[in-house]
């Protein structure tokens, strides 16, 4: 589950550093010969069908998660579906190809290029000759430079999200015809091909008024191969009909319903017949996956389960358990033949429901691919142990990446390599693994920083008057005290020693003043790893006490908890705060799977999970968390969308944090000066560079992980062409329809997933 939406690329992206000279920053894979932004991990996956195989006419019904409070996508409010109404219905200069590259778009640009850099960056934009808005005027300069007035930033009336871009523009005019357009630039502006994407009329931004008000419920003029018939927020859906005056390839489709359906809902929505296409969770896939399977032709039950193993019979009985069932129903027993017969009765019907359920299904098919979007880590640098690098940077050198990836992809059949970058995605053009900065998963690396930090193995935990010591259980309030001097343990529980067969662990410590020779290791860490020395002081080298110890410098087994970490009389505890909703499943296994890396490392979670409305703007965006877990959506223009979520915070007027969306709070000038150059520079070579440098000190800095690029899966009927799991790609709306008989849509081949054999990446 996604809690910053991938939203429309104007509006700010919502959902989810180095100490100078002391660390140097490996060289960039960029300076070899070898193209490091590689390759789209999966291919979009939306059954590709020449337009002479797609029938005309129909009603997509296409499930979203929400109804839009506004259909400009440039303000605040503006959402996921938002977006996908402007693609279908509003001009793009560019749009995204299979690499999240931006290209021009021929139905509304003939051509769109930088015709002077000195002394101002001029570009010009020639117009399709055809292009003309619902009404029946033609596009031209007069809703470019309304555009550019609405978005400046210099009239405040306007209510605008942001105004990256436009702030740089300094003036547009009409170029050498009607169908051409002069942008001249104040200042160099290397994402000039974010602009303009989409263009609404001036009737929406010509006024402060119209630009707030007149496209939150409707759009009475456009220019795409749909419009907007209607938005009923009482039905819960956005309807759009064919455009009559669109002059490119005309809509296969009649209309394209786009409804809200929470995700919990979508499958008895699929089952009901009211859906063609939703992004689904993966138990639903995985239920969606089995109706598709191969079955037998009488009676329709599947013959093969998942990874094509036997399915088993109906409510998952036995022979055995049906031969039992028959035998009770018809023995002696009057009483329990009859519980039985009720029983057997229930099942049946419970049986025949799972088989319409399972018919009802058997039309649609997943379709998978990665979403332009990634999963990270997030760590709060504002206050407490995470304020110290050291301890951000032993955070996250403690993270198996790979395995998290796989958790997440492997067994939905999908790539399951972690991601490398902040700024991009395999592929995009601006993709290199910057990882290295960090440096890999290392726990010896990760305990040496810690220590530096002050954090040590079994230090006494100081306990206030009337509180609990810190790191404590909370739901250990009834545990029995010893003595007035048991300490109650955070997660990563053991005492530091990893003992074989020790049964008895309320032996009395005789040596609880820790008054013995051995407290001076402790303070200078010896012997720390291989975990000799309780917390208490008591010394457990072999014949010390009763119990099978394994040798001095002996590992402890992998997964093994170790001792928690104290300091100042204070357990290293962090707060992870994670959404409890349906759909966010995936997440919760991931941070419990992070907590266990954590916890070898003697780093205590007290994990937190609250509402999902709640988790973004009351923790995360409030700075209430220490670790959390949250996405990003790519960007083709990382120079200019990346740099509000990376940039450091700044005071404000009133003397709070202004941190725009850096919700980790940790940033330096250092790196937004590399943004700033790269948003410069109208060299691409040169910017991407300075962009993967950027990436490397982010890295290093240890704010946030990027873990694994989130999977995409989609159930569609098996009949519906042009839609589906999209990837980077914009979607071609005026090509998606319902295919004539007998024709198949292209499928993409089964992506390789990553050996689990393979090493571990950071």
């Amino acid at each position: 589950m996604s809690h910053v939406g991938v939203g429309p690329r104007a509006v700010m992206r919502s959902v989810a550093f180095l100490t100078a000279g002391v660390l140097a920053v490996p060289a960039l894979a960029g300076c070899t010969s070898e193209d490091p932004s590689g390759k789209p991990l999966a291919e979009q996956d939306v059954a590709a069908a020449a337009r002479a195989s797609v029938s005309d006419g129909g009603t997509l019904r296409w499930a979203v998660d929400s109804v839009p409070d506004t259909l400009n996508a440039f303000q605040s409010d503006a959402d996921a579906t938002t977006t996908r109404v402007a693609q279908a219905v509003l001009p793009s200069m560019f749009r995204m190809d299979e690499t999240g590259s931006p290209v021009r778009n021929p139905d509304y640009l003939e051509s769109a290029e930088v015709v002077d850099t000195e002394p101002k960056q001029v570009v010009v934009y020639k117009l399709n000759q055809q292009a003309v808005w619902s009404d029946g005027r033609e596009i031209g300069a007069a809703d470019f430079a309304a555009q550019w007035r609405a978005l400046s930033g210099k009239d405040s009336a306007y209510w605008t999200a942001r105004n990256a871009g436009y702030d740089r523009i300094e003036k547009i005019e009409r170029g050498a015809n009607d169908l051409e357009v002069k942008v001249t630039f104040s200042r160099p502006y290397a994402d000039w091909k974010a602009l303009f994407t989409p263009l609404y009329p001036k009737d929406v931004t010509g006024t402060p008024d119209a630009f707030n008000d007149g496209a939150r419920r409707a759009l009475k003029v456009s220019a795409g191969p749909f419009a907007v018939k209607k938005v009923d927020t009482k039905g819960d859906q956005v309807v759009l009909t064919g455009n009559p005056r669109w002059w490119g390839e005309p809509a296969k489709l009649d209309q394209i319903v786009l409804r809200a359906v929470p995700r919990d809902e979508r499958v008895s929505e699929l089952v009901a017949g009211k859906l063609d296409l939703a992004e689904i969770d993966p138990e639903t896939a995985d239920e969606v996956g089995l109706a598709a399977g191969l079955r037998d032709a009488a009676t329709g039950t599947p013959l093969m389960g998942p990874g094509g193993t036997p399915a088993p019979g109906a409510q998952g009985r036995s022979a055995a358990e049906a031969l039992r069932s028959w035998a009770v129903a018809n023995g002696s027993d009057d009483e329990a033949a009859e519980e039985e017969v009720l029983a057997r009765e229930k099942r049946r019907e419970a049986e025949a429901k799972a088989r319409r359920r399972q018919q009802a299904l058997s039309g649609f098919e997943v379709r998978k691919s990665l979403e332009p979007a990634y999963t990270q880590l997030a760590l709060n640098g504002a206050d407490g142990p995470l304020a110290d690098e050291r301890v951000r940077r032993a955070v996250a050198r403690a993270l198996d990446r790979e395995k998290l990836a796989e958790a997440v992809l492997k067994p939905l059949g999908l790539p399951a390599e972690p991601v490398g970058s902040h700024l991009a995605l395999s592929g995009q053009p601006a993709y290199a693994d910057g990882s290295g900065a960090l440096g890999e998963q290392n726990a010896k690396e990760a305990r040496a920083l810690l220590a530096d930090a002050g954090w040590v193995p079994g230090g006494p935990v100081k306990k206030k008057d009337g509180e609990e010591a810190a790191g404590a259980e909370k739901d250990k309030k009834d545990k029995e005290e010893k003595d007035g001097k048991d300490e109650k343990k955070s997660e990563g529980d053991d005492d530091g020693t990893y003992i074989v067969g020790e049964d008895d662990k309320n032996k009395d410590d005789k040596n609880d003043d820790g008054g013995n020779d051995d407290a001076d290791d402790a303070k200078d860490g010896a012997d720390r790893e291989s975990g000799e020395k309780h917390s208490s002081g008591k010394n457990t080298a072999q014949g010390g006490a009763p119990g099978a110890y394994a040798p001095k410098g002996t590992a402890a087994p992998a997964g093994a908890a170790a001792a928690p970490l104290a300091k100042d009389g204070k357990a290293l505890t962090l707060r992870f705060v994670l959404p409890s909703g349906p759909g966010s499943e995936t997440l919760r296994t991931v941070a419990d799977r992070i907590t266990d890396m954590l916890k070898e490392l003697g780093i205590g979670t007290e994990v937190t999970k609250v509402p999902d409305e709640s988790y973004f703007k009351d923790h995360i965006a409030a700075g209430e968390y220490d670790l959390a877990l949250y996405s990003w959506p790519a960007s083709a223009f990382p120079a200019t969308d990346a740099r509000p979520i990376y940039a450091k915070p700044v005071p404000a007027a009133d003397g709070s944090l202004n941190v725009a969306q850096n919700y980790t709070r940790v940033g330096t000038d250092q790196v937004d000066q590399l943004f700033d150059r790269a948003m410069t520079t109208l060299d691409q070579k040169e910017a991407r560079g300075l962009l993967r440098k950027a990436d490397s000190r982010i890295w290093a800095a240890a704010g946030s992980v990027p873990l694994y690029q989130r999977p995409q899966l989609v159930a569609a009927r098996e009949n519906l062409a042009n839609a589906g799991a999209f990837g980077f790609e914009t979607p071609v709306y005026e090509d998606m329809g319902f295919l004539k008989k007998g024709a198949q849509g292209s499928r993409p081949s089964a992506p390789a997933t990553s050996s689990s054999s393979s090493s571990p990446s950071s």
